[in-house]
């Protein structure tokens, strides 16, 4: 659905984005993360249209983003992370300019627009001027407006943004139903949202992609290879003395109760593997083993391990935050969509 080949966009002597390849493929709700000045942004503009690239090409529905620009547009739909909303509008009257701006025909806008506001719970805000929304609902009309013209292709940024709990799983849930007419592409700084949502998640870095793959590939190849993860029935206390004993364990970090008599225990080690002495002790001490193994890495290590040159002193949430600058500038799409006469 869409080809991103050797992309490639310098701002003067700056590399924002070098060389990067990968593909958006029907039916597809593909993850896209960075951290602050990775390129994000950057590249989604250039993927919508909204800022030429200095090389490569982007290829929507068959269509270059640069040589066939009108027909291309026309199979995207994009929410910034900033919603490109006029505040001195109304909802429905704003919903309706976009729809003309889309060039969506005037037989088919009423629905359209109805539509929209449905799928995103603002049908109540319709006569609201926009300035007086808050921000979740703005987010949300700005989502409104990316699903005008039934475009093929979404480009979600942070969809989630300024959204209470409620309103965060309604949003789940449309874009997985979107998921059966759309491919999309969905940026968030909320790794748990990326995990609920997406299959393959793209890890771009210094404008380079460090990481493409499925999230159970990339979490099941890096494994702490000094944590262990243990359940084990019996007293905690028995567990932590014998688990003190053995040489090679470190520490534990954490302890989670899952039942009567059943508890879980994060296990520092050295570097030598000790599971079979800790196996051996439990058991011989009467402690059932439920599970022991290696740990395994979450989305969210994962991607710190592959920024690890960034991550040093640098909070997760730093690192997600998608400050603009001149590598992530924000475009408002209004500036660049088409011109084309009302069909």
């Amino acid at each position: 659905m869409v080809e991103i080949k050797n992309l490639t966009k310098y701002y003067g002597k700056n590399p924002a984005v070098r060389g990067i390849n990968f593909e958006i493929r029907d039916n597809e709700i593909l993850g896209f993360l960075g951290p602050n000045g990775a390129g994000k942004s950057t590249t989604m503009n250039i993927i919508a249209g909204y800022l030429p690239s200095t090389g490569g090409t982007v290829t929507v529905n068959g269509f270059d983003i640069t040589e066939q620009a009108a027909e291309a547009k026309k199979c995207i739909g994009y929410l910034p992370e900033i919603p490109p909303v006029y505040p001195d509008m109304r909802v429905e009257e704003y919903l309706y300019f976009c729809a003309g701006i889309k060039a969506v025909p005037r037989k088919d806008r009423k629905a359209q627009v109805e539509s929209a506001m449905a799928r995103l719970n603002i049908t109540d805000m319709r006569r609201r001027l926009i300035r007086n929304l808050s921000k979740g609902y703005k987010q949300r009309v700005g989502f409104a407006q990316a699903l005008l013209g039934n475009p093929k292709v979404l480009i979600l940024d942070e969809p989630t943004v300024g959204l209470d709990p409620t309103q965060v799983m309604e949003v789940r849930s449309l874009i997985l139903d979107l998921k059966k007419d759309h491919s999309i592409i969905f940026s968030s700084h909320i790794l748990g949202e990326v995990s609920a949502i997406c299959e393959r998640v793209v890890i771009i870095n210094k404008g380079k992609i460090v990481a493409i793959d499925t999230i159970e590939n990339l979490e099941n190849s890096m494994v702490a290879k000094t944590q262990l993860q243990l359940k084990a029935e019996g007293s905690k206390d028995t567990v932590l003395r014998l688990l003190k004993d053995i040489r090679g364990v470190k520490d534990v970090t954490d302890i989670t109760y899952h039942s009567t008599n059943l508890y879980g225990y994060a296990i520092e080690i050295a570097s030598e593997d000790v599971r079979n002495e800790i196996l051996t002790a439990l058991v011989n001490n009467k402690c059932n083993v439920v599970e022991l193994n290696m740990a395994k890495l979450n989305l969210e290590q994962v991607f710190l391990k592959y920024v690890n040159d960034k991550t040093e002193g640098t909070s997760l949430q730093d690192l997600l935050a998608e400050t603009p600058d001149n590598g992530d500038a924000q475009v408002n799409p209004y500036d660049t969509l088409y011109n084309e006469e009302e069909a």
